[in-house]
C-alpha cells in the first residue's frame, strides 16, 4: 500500500516537478538518482513488492499491537526516518503548499488506518481487491481517452476474478473499511503527485508522513498503550514502516513525477496479483486456474495502459 505517487484528477498530462523546483543533486539526502534509474514503471513495481513483504510482516504484528497500534508504529517510525534523511525545509512554502501536504498526510493516515481495520475483519485477498477499486476509478476519471476506460475495465475484471467474484459473505464493516481505504488510496495518488511537484526531493513526503503520524498516534496509544514500547513490537513495527511506508511511498512519489495519474492508478491494480504471486513463491500457496487468469488480466491491463501512454510520449525516462 503500498503506495505510492502531479496533476489534478481531470488531467492526463505528464507529471513533472514544478518549474523552478530544486533538482536533487547526487549524494544529497533523498536524491532519487539511484531509484530513478529504474524508470517510473520499475519504481512502481519495486514499491509494490516492498509493500507485500511489509504487509506480511504486519499481519504477524497485529496480534501483539492491534490494527491501530501497527498503523501508529508504521507512520511514526516512517516519519522519523524521513525527517532525519530528508531534513525538509520548513520556511519558504506557501499556504497552498502546506494545505497540499496536510491533505496528503490525512489521506495517507486514513488509507492505512481503514485498510488495517478491513484486514482485521475480512481476508487479505478480498480486502486488497476491494481497495484497488479506488485507483481503478481514478484511472477512468483522470483520463480523457476512452482506451483507458477499457484498460481499467479489464483490470477490474481481473481483480474481481482474483477475489473469487463473491463478496456477499464478507463482514459488511470490513467491506466498508476496504472501500473507504480505496477512496483514500485515490486521494493519496492525487495529493502525492501534487506534493511531489510542490516540494523538492522527498521533503513533502516527510512532512506529510509527520502529519499522519501526529494524527494517528493518539489512536494507537488508546488501543495498545504500553505494548507499543515493547522492544520486539517496536522493532517489528520499524521493519513494517521501512517496507510498507518509507521505501514504497518514496518510490511512488518519484514515479508520479514522470507518470500520468491515470497510468499509475491502473498499475496499482497489480497489487492483488503481486500478493497472490508472493503467496505462491514464498508461502507455497497454490494458484487456481481462475486466479492465474485474473493475474493475466490485471497484468495485461497494466501493460496496455503503460504502452498507451508511452505511445503518446507521456512517460519519460
Amino acid at each position: 500500500m503500498t503506495a505510492p505517487s502531479t496533476a489534478s484528477p481531470s488531467s492526463s498530462t505528464p507529471l513533472a516537478p514544478a518549474a523552478g523546483a530544486q533538482a536533487p543533486a547526487p549524494g544529497t539526502p533523498g536524491a532519487p538518482r539511484r531509484f530513478g534509474s529504474l524508470g517510473p514503471v520499475g519504481l512502481v513495481l519495486a514499491g509494490g513488492v516492498s509493500v507485500q513483504f511489509g504487509g506480511a510482516l504486519a499481519v504477524t504484528l497485529m496480534p501483539r499491537a492491534g490494527a491501530l497500534g501497527v498503523v501508529s508504529l508504521r507512520l511514526l517510525v516512517a516519519a522519523v526516518v524521513l525527517l532525519l534523511v530528508c531534513r525538509p525545509r520548513l520556511r519558504g512554502h506557501s499556504r497552498a503548499d502546506w494545505g497540499t501536504v496536510v491533505v496528503f498526510g490525512v489521506a495517507m493516515a486514513a488509507m492505512n488506518g481503514l485498510f488495517y481495520q478491513a484486514v482485521d475483519r475480512i481476508p487479505l485477498g478480498p480486502a486488497v481487491t476491494l481497495e484497488v477499486l479506488g485507483p481503478l476509478a481514478l484511472s477512468v476519471l483522470a483520463s480523457r481517452r476512452a482506451v483507458n476506460a477499457v484498460w481499467a475495465a479489464l483490470a477490474l475484471a481481473g481483480v474481481f476474478l482474483l477475489g473469487g467474484g463473491d463478496f456477499g459473505s464478507l463482514d459488511p464493516a470490513g467491506v466498508a473499511f476496504a472501500l473507504g481505504a480505496g477512496a483514500m488510496w485515490a486521494a493519496y495518488i492525487v495529493f502525492s503527485a501534487r506534493t511531489g511537484r510542490r516540494f523538492p526531493q522527498a521533503d513533502g513526503l516527510a512532512l506529510a508522513m509527520t502529519v499522519g503520524a501526529v494524527l494517528f498516534l493518539p489512536l494507537g496509544i488508546a488501543e495498545s498503550g504500553a505494548k507499543l514500547a515493547d522492544p520486539t513490537t517496536f522493532g517489528l513495527g520499524a521493519a513494517v514502516a521501512l517496507l510498507s511506508s518509507v521505501l514504497p511511498y518514496t518510490l511512488e512519489l518519484l514515479a508520479l513525477r514522470r507518470l500520468p495519474a491515470s497510468t499509475f492508478a491502473v498499475l496499482m491494480s497489480l497489487e492483488p496479483a503481486l500478493a497472490a504471486t508472493a503467496g505462491f513463491l514464498v508461502l507455497g500457496q497454490s494458484l487456481t486456474p481462475a486466479q492465474g487468469l485474473a493475474i493475466t488480466l490485471v497484468i495485461a491491463a497494466s501493460m496496455g495502459a503503460v504502452r498507451t501512454q508511452v505511445g503518446r510520449g507521456k512517460v519519460t525516462s
